[in-house]
């Protein structure tokens, strides 16, 4: 059975570091044995359809690829369409009420609990929030991603020690959903 799958690159293609063309990854992926391969924007998501490997498997085959082929090492999640719609779905925030700049989901390799959180005070944010639902964090912005300094706090390394995480804006979420329906 062949199953859609997008592949989440992290911090590829960003200021200048870790240039990754959209055109040699999708070579890549089609070398690794996948068809149907798309990829969406220049910041490192690709759909592809495989009949082999689960989640965990695929990335990894991806990640080794990358750094033989490019030199360098990227952090690299595969999700199938029922994960990322339910990620939609469950969404705690009015994502219909709000512009794509203010919510984003932060996607983890692994489980995410509140206690990962413990150090971040979140009142003193308000009202920039977030909420942790599963191996994905949502994150409510009111000024957007680049300004917000609840994100410059989730995003530090002690926080997201042990895990790949990446993240992307509302409209990448929809997009990615509807790039991996069967």
């Amino acid at each position: 059975m062949t199953t859609t799958y997008a592949a989440l690159l992290r911090g590829i293609n960003v200021g200048g570091n870790k240039k990754l063309p959209m055109a040699e990854l999708r070579t890549l992926l089609e070398e690794l044995g996948h068809s149907d391969v798309r990829t969406y924007l220049q910041s490192g998501q690709a759909v592809f359809s495989s009949a082999h490997g689960d989640e965990e498997s695929l990335a990894a085959a991806l990640t080794a690829a990358i750094e033989k082929r490019f030199g360098f090492a990227v952090g690299v999640l595969v999700r199938d369409h029922a994960y990322l719609r339910a990620v939609a779905d469950a969404c705690p925030f009015p994502a219909a009420e709000l512009e794509a700049k203010q919510l984003h989901a932060t996607y983890f390799s692994g489980p995410v609990d509140e206690e990962r959180f413990a150090g971040i005070d979140r009142a003193a944010r308000l009202p920039e929030d977030f909420r942790l639902g599963d191996r994905v964090l949502y994150l409510y912005t009111p000024v957007g991603l680049g300004r917000s300094k609840l994100a410059e706090q989730l995003g530090r390394p002690r926080v997201n020690k042990g895990l790949i995480a990446t993240t992307r804006n509302w409209n990448t979420v929809l997009k990615l959903v509807e790039m991996t329906r069967p």
